[in-house]
């Protein structure tokens, strides 16, 4: 699946200008919490993630790539009510919110990339199902800023109440400046303060506040919500379950016991966890609240001696309240989180908040507590946590440290055990991707009708027989001719297309297994590809294999290696919309930070051993055909014959193996050493996968995998 350059998918930046790239910064005596050079800060905003922009995920809902004049003309011809802008508009004068303007983001209380139906609020407003955007009515406008991905499936599913703001392209304003631009001085622009990162609000408060507009928090409601009423989706109530010690290859109580040991250097006596993901890594803990992703709704608060889970405890299994026990995880309820951070301003905590991801509604429930606690007891008053302060360098009383949550990076430099989980389900994964290709080429060779849905289907059939599948890790990408070119195009059974023999066909999936978590794309033609579409696809292959054998030295952050991916569609003229390499979780979110190989240079984190990335470079040509290749890479020490500087070098491992059409390939513009690499990586493919299969998917696999040669 394409990449974004997110360290764990955060939130929309308002003002892209604005964002830069968080710095991972923690080390650890147990290999699990890592540092960099950093301080903490006190009451001071912290580094944050890149711009929205970058944010990669899958989109629902289907497009037919057409002309965007066609869909413009189409559009402008009949006038569309929108009843829910409507009604929304009317909330605007409501007594207690008396705004001029509503921001709705995509994002849940956690900044999630993928959420839960029930707060799929911008989608439901805009009908824009894409999952990257942000939508905002004022009381005669409406407009939508997405990226370069979903231009064309905003275009369709927009109708004419809405604009489209194409972020990214010249001369159109950012978010926050188009609110500039078009509320008068002294405006108030509503927001959920739930849905936004703190650092989100402060960049957006400064620019709008040039023009004298005020922000507003409506903590007690949610505008959408209100008019979405009895026909919102239920909250997700599923079972939370133990992730076993065999694949997360640390306890709890040591990861607990080494976080607590950065909190003391730290000098905070507690931390808030909000990202899910780094919930579920932290406790050893799995869900399926969220579609593709194993995670559940929840927040951790993490202190000194204590920690508390807030949670809806009608998930919890016997089983699942016994691991916490034995752990020291006391439960408490989900709604109750903004209670807690009262209690422990009230304690004079030093309350670690990493605030490109934590909400601003905890954030600002914090400092206001803390204003309360300087009032009442003045400022050098005492603590009830006193043991925690003894420095004289810290201050008296409740203070905010800060900072990025020093689980982001332990959680992204994967231990023995997450690897092995990893490869072992790679291999499976692969087995079952043999399977489904042997029989598509048969139905084709049949000449069968098969649509786009109905291959995303039959792909889901054959992983779903693999041991330990639990889900898909996204929306699978089935695209067939121009729809390929649509970079996060997913099909809908009623206008999808049937798939072309005679044109490409791109497939990006994934899959959740109880030990692994796994992302791959290939693109092939069932018949005679044009030599355009061969040359394209070559420099596509070029780039993907100058990454994969690329070595760096440590310290070196992911953008450096983008142009790798890049050059030989550069010498040619052509590039892609999209970052080249996202972190992925193991058994866990198949997009993780802090870091990525992406153009944008915001993000230094350097890559780590231990560490795993896509390696995805594409081509995408409008209304005709979409390639991308992708593979998943762990990076690695490499024994350099030199040590220039006496630092380590690194490279990558494979974890993908899976063959790579080579009928799409131009044999005249590949090297020597790259023939070596794509014949040597396909005898690897051979020799892992095929004891997996049998029959004519053994022999599917045998027949891709023969070495290539120049006549």
């Amino acid at each position: 699946m394409h990449t974004l350059p997110s360290h764990a998918m955060r939130p929309l930046c308002l003002n892209p200008s604005l964002c830069s790239s968080r710095f991972p910064f923690f080390s650890f005596s147990i290999p699990i919490f890592h540092k960099f050079k950093n301080n903490p800060t006190i009451y001071k905003k912290s580094q944050k993630g890149p711009p929205f922009f970058s944010i990669r995920c899958c989109g629902s809902g289907s497009v037919t790539a057409k002309p965007s004049w066609e869909l413009r003309r189409n559009r402008a011809a009949v006038q569309e009510p929108d009843e829910k802008v409507v009604a929304l508009r009317q909330l605007f004068t409501k007594p207690g919110i008396g705004i001029d303007a509503y921001i709705i983001p995509s994002q849940d209380a956690h900044q999630s990339e993928f959420i839960a139906e029930c707060y799929m609020r911008r989608a439901y407003i805009s009908g824009f199902s894409g999952s990257a955007g942000t939508a905002i009515v004022t009381k005669d406008k409406a407009a939508l800023w997405t990226d370069g991905r979903y231009f064309l499936q905003a275009e369709k599913q927009l109708n004419s109440s809405w604009k489209l703001m194409r972020a990214g392209n010249f001369g159109v304003p950012q978010a926050s400046e188009w609110l500039t631009d078009v509320l008068a001085p002294g405006g108030r622009v509503g927001i959920d303060p739930f849905l936004f990162s703190y650092d989100a609000t402060e960049e957006l408060k400064e620019v709008i506040s040039k023009k004298n507009l005020e922000l507003v928090y409506l903590y007690d409601l949610n505008l959408v919500d209100e008019i979405w009423k009895e026909s919102r989706p239920k909250p997700p109530n599923k079972p939370i379950r133990v992730h076993d010690l065999k694949y997360a290859g640390i306890d709890v109580v040591s990861k607990l016991s080494s976080l607590r040991a950065e909190l003391v250097a730290a000098g905070s006596s507690a931390i808030v966890i909000s990202m899910l993901d780094e919930v579920a890594w932290l406790l050893n803990l799995r869900g399926s609240d969220v579609p593709h992703s194993p995670v559940m709704y929840a927040y951790l608060i993490v202190e000194i001696d204590a920690a508390k889970l807030f949670v809806d405890d009608s998930k919890v299994t016997s089983e699942v309240m016994y691991h916490l026990k034995k752990a020291g995880v006391e439960l408490r309820p989900y709604d109750s989180i903004l209670s807690e951070i009262r209690r422990l301003a009230a304690e004079g905590a030093h309350l670690w908040l990493d605030t490109s991801s934590v909400n601003a509604a905890i954030v600002e429930t914090y400092k206001a507590a803390c204003d309360k606690y300087l009032m009442n007891r003045g400022s050098r008053g005492k603590t009830k946590n006193k043991q925690y302060f003894e420095s004289d360098s810290l201050p008296v009383g409740p203070s905010g440290v800060y900072m990025q949550s020093p689980v982001s990076l332990a959680k992204a430099l994967k231990n023995p055990s997450e690897l092995e989980g990893m490869q072992n389900s790679h291999l499976r994964d692969a087995a079952a991707l043999a399977q489904f290709w042997c029989w598509l080429e048969e139905e084709i060779h049949k000449n069968m009708k098969l649509t786009e849905v109905d291959l995303a289907d039959k792909l889901l059939e054959f992983r779903s027989k693999q041991d330990g599948f639990l889900d898909t890790s996204f929306d699978t990408i089935s695209g067939s001719g121009a729809n390929g070119a649509i970079i996060h195009y997913t099909p809908e059974a009623e206008s999808c297309s049937v798939v072309d023999p005679n044109k490409l066909f791109l497939l990006d999936s994934g899959a959740q297994y109880v030990d692994g978590t796994t992302d791959i794309t290939r693109t092939v033609h069932f018949g005679e590809p044009t030599a355009r579409e061969k040359e394209c696809f070559t420099c596509v292959l070029k780039g993907h294999i100058a990454l994969d054998e690329a070595v760096f030295p440590e310290n070196t952050p992911g953008f450096v290696l983008d142009a790798f991916a890049r050059s030989a569609l550069w010498k040619i003229g052509l590039d892609y919309r999209h970052g080249t390499g996202h972190g992925v979780g193991a058994a866990l979110n198949v997009h993780e930070g802090p870091q990525s190989i992406s153009f944008r240079y915001g993000n230094v984190t350097p890559l780590q051993k231990g560490m795993i990335v896509s390696n995805e470079p594409g081509y995408y040509e409008d209304h005709a055909f979409g390639i991308r290749i992708e593979n998943l890479l762990c990076v690695q020490e490499i024994n350099t014959p030199n040590r220039y500087g006496g630092i380590e070098y690194l490279g990558f491992e494979k974890l993908t193996f899976f063959p790579i059409q080579t009928k799409l390939v131009d044999l005249s513009l590949l090297s020597i050493e790259e023939m070596e690499w794509l014949n040597s990586y396909h005898s690897q493919v051979w020799e892992k996968v095929s004891p997996l299969l049998e029959g004519s998917a053994r022999q599917w696999l045998w027949k891709n995998t023969r070495p290539i040669t120049k006549q």
